[in-house]
């Protein structure tokens, strides 16, 4: 009779899903890898929709090298029957339970039916998501994030503008700029917050990953010639137009983080993608209970949480880029493969992968600090500008709530306001309304960890099949 296998539940496809699934598969366990995309490849190996034709999409990337070692290691393990792939699943709810845990993920694009299936041991992959800062016009058609027109480029072969300003603070929006100048918009300027001096101050542990230098170095020539200008130091004071984006007017910042009276300058444009950093997706894991660092899923050397049987790997332990995520997956696959078989994990066989994450770990750690949002940013932002888009709650609504209303925290101001109650549950408003509010942004344990039909709710439970 053969031996049942360990199934490890990895959720989310990117560099660390597939990296996770690959080192589980390879030891002697069965891995289900579930993603709410089409294809694999997470946000950065984001592949273009079959049905287009895409005749060079490595066009698109770098590390493509990487990538196709990935997709050719993932080909052979689904081939081999060590690994199933569930596509176009959006996982909203993981149970614990005494045998092992349950996964539940709506299905399809409509998200009206929801299934389960069951797992040994669960990695949870689930990457990041964009902080966008509200500032006068943010609501205006033609106004993306910087991922959101990076995703348009990569997996629809569109262009969001024919003439582009890519603004906020941060290394994502490098190949953001560097993307859409290749692919023939016109990018009228990248504007970033953040300045040299901050970058030179930590030029000591940034040059510990020369790399990632260089990859920033090749975006910046890349921009400089095309003649994209850049405006460091400089921020985004107000997006203009009536049906959608006309201009932005943008204005260098002070020493002390306050725009220059005088500075400003009217860029017209028809596509602003603004960005302000990652934020790690940590729903999931809240709903199972583990324990988190500040914004992020706090994990052992093993990348294991403290709950056991979940491990984490990728941007949802902390942003830091597609190489970190690589290596925590590849140490948390391989830590899940042995725990779940019952062995002592080979901490030597991850030796080069651990080295590796200390290394970028400790690079991004200090390049966050260097690209900062401009300090006084909530300032800028006027009573009647729209802070939470969902419930339609203005910063005045926020503002009245603390200083008339007694608010001193963000639930208070939710309760009082409304702002984080609509359909992304503060997910994307959270910082923007505790910035204007004054008040820390706490993650809140959030179940289901995404919108759910009711009548998927509603419906009878029918035990998953056995694994």
């Amino acid at each position: 009779m053969t031996e049942r296998r360990p199934v490890l539940a990895v959720i989310g496809a990117g560099p660390a899903g597939l990296a996770a699934a690959l080192a589980a598969a390879a030891r002697g366990v069965h891995v289900t890898l579930i993603d709410s995309a089409a294809e694999p490849g997470g946000q950065f190996y984001r592949q273009p929709a079959r049905g287009l034709g895409a005749r060079r999409p490595r066009a698109l990337h770098h590390q493509w090298r990487t990538w196709e070692r990935l997709r050719a290691g993932l080909d052979a393990r689904l081939a081999a029957g060590d690994v199933t792939c569930l596509s176009d699943r959006h996982v909203w709810c993981v149970e614990r339970e005494s045998t092992g845990f349950t996964v539940h993920a709506l299905l399809g694009p409509e998200q009206r039916e929801s299934a389960a299936l069951r797992a040994d041991g669960v990695l949870l992959a689930t990457g990041g998501y964009e902080k966008v800062l509200p500032f006068p016009g943010w609501t205006l058609p033609g106004v993306v994030t910087a991922g959101g027109a990076q995703a348009l480029l990569k997996g629809g072969l569109v262009l969001p503008g024919r003439t582009a300003v890519v603004a906020g603070t941060g290394p994502l929006l490098l190949p953001v700029a560097t993307g859409l100048a290749a692919a023939g918009a016109k990018v009228v300027a990248l504007v970033e917050s953040a300045g040299p001096r901050e970058v030179v101050r930590r030029a000591r542990p940034l040059a510990q990953v020369p790399a990632k230098l260089v990859e920033g170095a090749g975006h910046l020539s890349r921009l400089l010639f095309r003649g994209v200008p850049l405006r460091v130091r400089h921020t985004v004071l107000e997006a203009h137009g009536d049906e959608r984006l006309a201009a932005v007017t943008v204005a260098a910042l002070g020493p002390a983080g306050r725009p220059v009276p005088g500075s400003e300058r009217l860029l017209p444009c028809d596509t602003l993608a603004v960005s302000h950093g990652l934020l790690p997706h940590t729903d999931l894991a809240d709903g199972l209970g583990c324990g988190l660092d500040g914004p992020a899923v706090r994990v052992d050397d093993e990348q294991r949480t403290d709950v056991p049987g979940v491990w984490a790997a990728g941007e949802t332990t902390g942003i830091g880029g597609a190489a970190l995520s690589l290596a925590e997956g590849h140490i948390a696959g391989r830590s899940a493969a042995a725990r779940l078989r019952g062995d002592v994990p080979d901490r030597g066989g991850w030796a080069r992968a651990a080295e590796s994450r200390t290394r970028l770990r400790a690079f991004f750690a200090e390049l966050d600090g260097a690209c900062a949002p401009a300090a006084h940013w909530p300032e800028q932002v006027t009573d009647a500008t729209v802070v939470c888009r969902c419930e339609e709650v203005t910063a005045g609504a926020v503002r009245e709530a603390v200083g008339s209303l007694g608010a001193g925290d963000l639930r208070t101001v939710k309760l009082l306001t409304r702002a984080g109650m609509g359909w992304c549950q503060g997910r994307m408003c959270e910082p923007g309304v505790a910035g204007v509010a004054g008040c820390d942004a706490a993650p809140a344990r959030r179940l289901p960890a995404r919108p759910v039909p009711l009548g998927v709710l509603a419906a009878p439970t029918q035990p998953p099949p056995a694994q």
